[in-house]
C-alpha cells in the first residue's frame, strides 16, 4: 500500500476525527411535555373557535353555515403539524466558551452567547407551564438583541442549567 494513499487513515487519520468529534456540540433537544401542551392549547383554542363558526350559524342562517366550522378544524390540523415540526427544530448546546441554541424549520437561527457576557439568567413558569411541568430559560446580555430563550425544560434541568450558566457567567467575566 502507498503511502498517504485514501485507504491509508493511520494515527494522524484517528486523531483528526477524534478532534472533530470532540469540536462538535453535543445538542439537547427539547422535552415532550412542551409539544403537548401546544399541541393542547392548539385544540382547546381552535376546539372552541370551530364550536362557535359551526354552531352560530348553523343556528341563524341555516344547517349549510354550519360548514364554517371546518375552516379551523383544518387550521387545526395544520397546526398540529407545524408545532411538531417546530418543536423538532429546537435544541441546544453547552460548549466550552458559549452557549448555543438553534431554532427554526424554514427560517433557521443559530444563537450564540457567550458565558462571559452573560447579565442575567432567569427561570420563568407560568401557570399553563407549571400544570406540565415546565419551565423556560432566559438570558440576557447588555446587547438586547442578543437575549436567548430555551423554552419547555423540566423545572430540575431549568435550575441546573441557570446555575450553570450564572456560575460560568460569572467565571467569564471576571477578567473584563
Amino acid at each position: 500500500m502507498e503511502t498517504g494513499s485514501p485507504g491509508d487513515t493511520g494515527a494522524a487519520g484517528a486523531t483528526e476525527a477524534t478532534e472533530a468529534a470532540r469540536d462538535e456540540p453535543v445538542w439537547t433537544g427539547l422535552p415532550p411535555g412542551l409539544l403537548r401542551m401546544r399541541r393542547l392549547l392548539l385544540v382547546v383554542w381552535l376546539g372552541l373557535l370551530a364550536l362557535a363558526a359551526g354552531l352560530l350559524p348553523g343556528l341563524f342562517l341555516g344547517p349549510v353555515w354550519a360548514v364554517l366550522a371546518l375552516v379551523p378544524l383544518a387550521l387545526m390540523v395544520w397546526g398540529w403539524v407545524m408545532l411538531g415540526r417546530n418543536w423538532r427544530s429546537w435544541r441546544y448546546a453547552e460548549r466550552a466558551d458559549d452557549l448555543l441554541i438553534s431554532r427554526g424549520v424554514l427560517w433557521q437561527e443559530e444563537t450564540v452567547v457567550p458565558y462571559g457576557r452573560m447579565q442575567l439568567v432567569e427561570v420563568t413558569s407560568g401557570p399553563v407551564e407549571r400544570h406540565f411541568g415546565l419551565a423556560s430559560v432566559q438570558l440576557h446580555t447588555a446587547a438586547a438583541a442578543t437575549d436567548a430563550t430555551i423554552p419547555g425544560l423540566d423545572p430540575a434541568e431549568a435550575e441546573r442549567l441557570r446555575d450553570r450558566l450564572t456560575e460560568l457567567g460569572e467565571a467569564r467575566s471576571a477578567g473584563l
